[in-house]
C-alpha cells in the first residue's frame, strides 16, 4: 500500500501558481489590466496638457511686461501644483480605496478630474482678470492634482492584483508606457493645431482658443474613463476579501517605515529625472539650441516616444533579472548614458537632427524607471494598506523634484544653466540606484497574501 505524498504548503504552492490567467476570471484580468492602462494614459495626458500646450501660449495667461525670469518661474509652478496635490489624493483616495473599495473610489477621482480638466478650458486670460488668470490656472491644476493622485492611487493597485504574477512586469510597463506615450499624443495634437493655427502674438487663434482644445479632450477621455470602469471593471479579490483596517495611513507609517523610505528614495530619483526630462529639456532645447516651438514639440514627441518604445522591454528585463537589479542598474544607467547624452547634446551644435538623436537617449535613459514601477510598488506592499501605500510612496517623492527651478538656480555662476540640469540627471540616477540597493527583490510576491509582505519590510 503506497504513502500519499505529503500535502503541499499552501503558501508554496501559492507561489508557484502563476495566477488567474484562465478561466471566468481571465475577462476580468483583462478588463483590470486595460483599465489600469486607460486610467495611466488618462492620468499622464492630463498632467503633461499645461508643459507642452500651454507652452505657445503664456501670453495668454500672463503679462507682457514680466522679466524671463518670472515667466518661467510662473510656468513651473503650473506644473507644479499639479504634482504637490497628487500626494494629498494620494492619502485621502487611497484610504478610500483601501477601505470603501479600488473601483468605486477610482470613478469618483476620475469623475473630479474630469469636470477640473473641463473647467481649465473655459479659464479667461490676462486681459480679462489681471493676474487671477495665472493663479485660477495654478488653483486649478492643484485640485486637479488631489483627484489625479486618487485616480491612479486605486486603478493602477487594481490592475495589479488581478495580473498573473509571471505576467506583472509586462502588464505593469504596458501600463506605464501610456506616460510618455500620452506625452508624445499631445505633443502631437499640439504640432497640428501650431500647423493650422495661428500662434504669433497675444491675440493670434492658438494663444487665444487653440489650447483649449486639448482640454477638452482631455475631459472627454476622463469621461471615457469613467464608463469602462462603471461597466467593465470589477473589484480585486486581494481587496475584496482581505484583511481591511480603518487607518491605513497609520499602518503604512508605524509598520511599514523602512520600506516607504527605501521607495521614497527610488521615487525622488525617478521624479527628479522625469521632471529634467519632461520640463527642463523643451525650454532648453528652445532657449540654448534655438529650435522653434515646432521643432521642440517634435523633439519631445520622439524623445517620449523612444521611451514609450522601451518601457515594454524593461518591464521584460526586470521579470527576468528582478526588479532590485533592474534598478540598481537602470540607476548607473540614467548617471551614464542619460546625462551623458543630454551634456553632449546640449553642446553640440544644435540643429533638428541631432536634437532628435540625443533626444531619443535621453527619452530611454531618463524615465525608463517607469517600466516596472507599477508592479515594484505594489508588490512591495500588502493588500490591506497597498493602494496607501502605492499612492504615498509613488507621490509623496514628486514634492521636492517639483521645485527643480530653484535647484537650477544654485548653479548660477558656477556653470551654465543649459548644463546644470545634467548634474540633476546624474544625482536622479543616484538615487535610482541607491533606492533600488535598498529594497528587496519582489517578483515572486503572492499578492493576495499578506502574510508574504512583512519578511519584505
Amino acid at each position: 500500500m503506497s504513502t500519499p505524498p505529503p500535502a503541499a504548503d499552501p503558501r508554496e504552492a501559492a507561489l508557484a501558481s502563476p495566477g488567474p490567467a484562465h478561466g471566468p476570471d481571465s475577462a476580468k484580468v483583462r478588463a483590470a489590466v486595460r483599465g489600469g492602462t486607460l486610467a495611466y494614459f488618462v492620468d499622464q495626458f492630463d498632467i503633461y496638457l499645461p508643459i507642452v500646450v500651454l507652452a505657445p501660449a503664456t501670453a495668454y495667461f500672463q503679462s507682457a511686461n514680466l522679466s524671463a525670469g518670472t515667466v518661467a518661474l510662473l510656468s513651473s509652478l503650473v506644473f507644479a501644483s499639479t504634482l504637490i496635490g497628487r500626494p494629498l489624493g494620494a492619502v485621502i483616495f487611497g484610504h478610500f480605496a483601501d477601505t470603501v473599495g479600488r473601483k468605486r473610489t477610482t470613478l469618483v477621482a476620475v469623475g473630479g478630474f474630469g469636470f477640473l480638466t473641463l473647467a481649465t478650458a473655459c479659464l479667461p486670460g490676462h486681459e480679462t482678470i489681471g493676474m487671477w488668470s495665472v493663479g485660477l490656472l495654478i488653483a486649478l491644476r492643484f485640485v486637479d492634482g488631489i483627484f489625479l493622485g486618487g485616480e491612479y492611487t486605486t486603478a493602477v493597485p487594481l490592475a495589479m492584483e488581478w495580473s498573473p504574477r509571471h505576467k506583472r512586469g509586462l502588464y505593469a510597463s504596458v501600463i506605464t508606457s501610456t506616460s510618455p506615450a500620452a506625452y508624445a499624443v499631445i505633443a502631437a495634437i499640439t504640432l497640428l493645431l501650431l500647423q493650422l493655427l495661428p500662434s504669433q502674438g497675444l491675440h493670434s487663434a492658438y494663444v487665444q482658443w487653440g489650447w483649449r482644445i486639448p482640454f477638452v479632450v482631455g475631459a472627454l477621455l476622463a469621461a471615457v474613463l469613467f464608463r469602462y470602469y462603471l461597466k467593465q471593471v470589477h473589484e480585486p479579490p486581494a481587496a475584496a476579501n482581505g484583511e481591511r483596517h480603518k487607518l491605513p495611513l497609520l499602518r503604512l507609517l508605524t509598520r511599514y517605515p523602512r520600506a516607504l523610505a527605501q521607495v521614497f528614495v527610488l521615487m525622488t530619483g525617478t521624479w527628479l529625472a522625469t521632471n529634467m526630462e519632461a520640463a527642463v529639456t523643451p525650454a532648453q532645447l528652445k532657449e540654448h539650441l534655438m529650435l522653434s516651438s515646432k521643432e521642440v514639440t517634435l523633439t519631445m514627441l520622439v524623445v517620449n516616444a523612444s521611451a514609450a518604445l522601451c518601457y515594454p522591454l524593461f518591464g521584460l528585463l526586470s521579470q527576468r533579472i528582478g526588479r532590485r537589479r533592474f534598478y540598481i542598474g537602470y540607476g548607473l544607467a540614467v548617471i551614464v548614458v542619460g546625462a551623458g547624452s543630454y551634456t553632449l547634446l546640449m553642446t553640440s551644435d544644435g540643429g533638428l537632427g541631432t536634437a532628435l538623436g540625443w533626444g531619443a537617449m535621453i527619452g530611454i535613459f531618463t524615465v525608463g524607471t517607469f517600466g516596472p514601477i507599477a508592479a515594484y510598488l505594489t508588490e512591495r506592499f500588502p493588500a490591506s494598506i497597498r493602494s496607501t501605500a502605492y499612492g504615498v510612496g509613488y507621490s509623496l517623492a514628486l514634492i521636492a523634484p517639483a521645485f527643480y527651478q530653484f535647484y537650477l538656480q544654485q548653479f548660477d555662476g558656477l556653470m551654465p544653466a543649459h548644463l546644470a540640469p545634467a548634474v540633476l540627471i546624474a544625482l536622479a540616477g543616484a538615487l535610482i540606484s541607491l533606492g533600488g540597493f535598498l529594497g528587496p527583490e519582489t517578483k515572486d510576491v503572492d499578492m493576495a497574501d499578506d502574510d508574504t509582505i512583512p519578511a519584505l519590510s
